[in-house]
């Protein structure tokens, strides 16, 4: 998959149940891995949210972007953290953006365990070999989470 795949920008219906599941998230009905991302915006420094399933994969916290270079990862990549939230819960993150290199098992596993939500956003299956995800990993932003 090319370097410079566009994200997939979000139907109407899409863009409803996004901001429906955030609304959930923010009262804390819905799966523990679940999360409304905080982000400052790169221009105008204005807080933005969207609901983002936190992954977790080798003892380690990720941040996975199945649409590509959504407005959230641009402003997260300008900001470099970001903050994850849910009722009673505050934890801010640097970001340290992951290699094509180190992508391929990342994605392999969030798809794993999100491809339910997710797999529309992806060419390949879950059970697909890892050299599979190694071919398409440019155009999935990634993140592994550091402590602030």
């Amino acid at each position: 998959m090319p370097a410079d795949r566009e994200f997939r920008k979000a139907t109407a219906v899409e863009t409803f149940f996004n901001r429906a599941f955030g609304f959930l998230v923010g009262l804390g009905l819905s799966p523990s891995y679940s999360y409304l991302l905080e982000v400052k915006g790169r221009n105008s420094g204005k807080i933005y949210s969207t609901p983002v399933n936190l992954h977790q994969a080798n003892g380690k916290q990720f941040l996975v972007a199945p649409r590509g270079r959504t407005q959230w990862v641009r402003n997260a990549e300008a900001a470099g953290e970001v903050t994850l939230k849910r009722p009673g819960k505050r934890l801010t993150y640097k970001l340290r953006p992951l290699t094509d290199v180190e992508k391929p098992e990342i994605l392999k596993s969030y798809l794993v365990k999100y491809g339910a939500t997710v797999q529309r956003f992806f060419p390949i299956k879950p059970d697909a070999e890892v050299a599979a995800f190694a071919e398409i990993a440019s155009g999935y932003p990634a993140f592994e989470l550091l402590p602030a």
